[in-house]
C-alpha cells in the first residue's frame, strides 16, 4: 500500500508511522509536515508543506494512494469556533478534496475523539462532528472515524503535552493492567487496526476504543 500520514509529530500520528514502517503491506509512506521529522527510511517520502488550507502544490504525490491516516489535530483551548473550524474542518476538507481528485480509491481514516457529536453543545465536539460527516460523505472508497478515548503510548511514542506525558510516565508500571480494560486502547492497537481496515473493510464506520480493541483482538494484539 501507498499511504499518507498527517500529524506524524503527534502521539497518534507517530504511532501510525511506526506501524506503517514495520508493516510488510506498506510500500510507501508519504508524510505531510510543516517541519521535518528528519527520519531516514527507504519507505518514507516527507513533504514539507506550509499551507494546510491548500494541498494543490503537492497533489501529484497523492496519485495511487491507498489509505490516508489523517492524524493531524489542534487543541481547541483558547480558540473561538471560527478559528478552530478553520484549523480542523477547513484543513480536512482541503485534504479530502485533493485526495478525491487524485486518489478516489483511497480509504480515509480520521482521528476524532470520544465525545464528538455534531449536535453537541461543546464547541470542539461539534466542529469535529461536522468534519466527520464531511469525510464520510466525501465519496472515498472507505472511511473510518476514530473516536479514540484513553490511549496508552507504546514503542517509545510520547505525548507532545508535557502534563499528559508526565501522567503516562507515572502510570507506565500499571500499563499491563490498564490494557485489559476495554475502554482503554494502546497506540499499537489503534495503528494496527487502521492498517488492517485499510485492506479489510467492516460495516461500522465510527469506532470507539472497544471497537478498536475488537479489531486488534482479531489480529491477536
Amino acid at each position: 500500500m501507498k499511504v499518507i500520514v498527517t500529524g506524524a509529530s503527534g502521539m497518534v500520528g507517530h504511532a501510525v508511522l511506526i506501524e506503517a514502517i514495520e508493516s510488510h503491506d506498506v510500500s510507501e509512506i508519504v508524510l505531510i509536515n510543516r517541519r521535518t521529522l528528519a527520519i531516514d527510511h527507504p519507505k518514507i517520502r516527507e513533504l514539507l508543506h506550509a499551507d494546510f488550507g491548500d494541498f494543490g502544490a503537492i497533489a501529484s504525490h497523492f496519485e495511487g494512494v491507498d489509505a490516508c491516516f489523517h492524524c493531524m489535530g489542534v487543541s481547541s483551548a483558547g480558540l473561538d469556533e471560527a478559528h478552530y473550524t478553520h484549523l480542523t474542518y477547513d484543513t480536512s476538507k482541503a485534504l479530502a478534496d485533493v485526495l478525491m481528485a487524485h486518489a478516489p480509491q483511497c480509504a480515509m481514516f480520521y482521528i476524532s475523539g470520544d465525545g464528538t457529536n455534531e449536535s453537541s453543545s461543546t464547541m470542539w465536539a461539534r466542529v469535529k462532528g461536522r468534519t466527520e460527516t464531511m469525510l464520510l460523505d466525501a465519496g472515498f472508497r472507505d472511511a473510518y472515524m476514530y473516536r479514540a478515548g484513553a490511549i496508552l503510548p507504546l514503542k517509545g511514542v510520547r505525548s507532545k503535552t508535557k502534563l499528559y506525558q508526565l501522567m503516562y510516565d507515572v502510570m507506565r508500571p500499571f500499563f499491563p493492567l490498564l490494557k485489559r480494560i476495554d475502554s482503554i486502547t494502546t497506540s499499537v492497537r489503534l495503528a494496527q487496526s487502521m492498517l488492517y481496515l485499510a485492506q479489510h473493510p467492516i460495516d461500522k464506520k465510527v469506532l470507539y476504543n472497544p471497537d478498536i480493541n475488537a479489531v486488534a483482538k482479531s489480529l491477536s494484539l
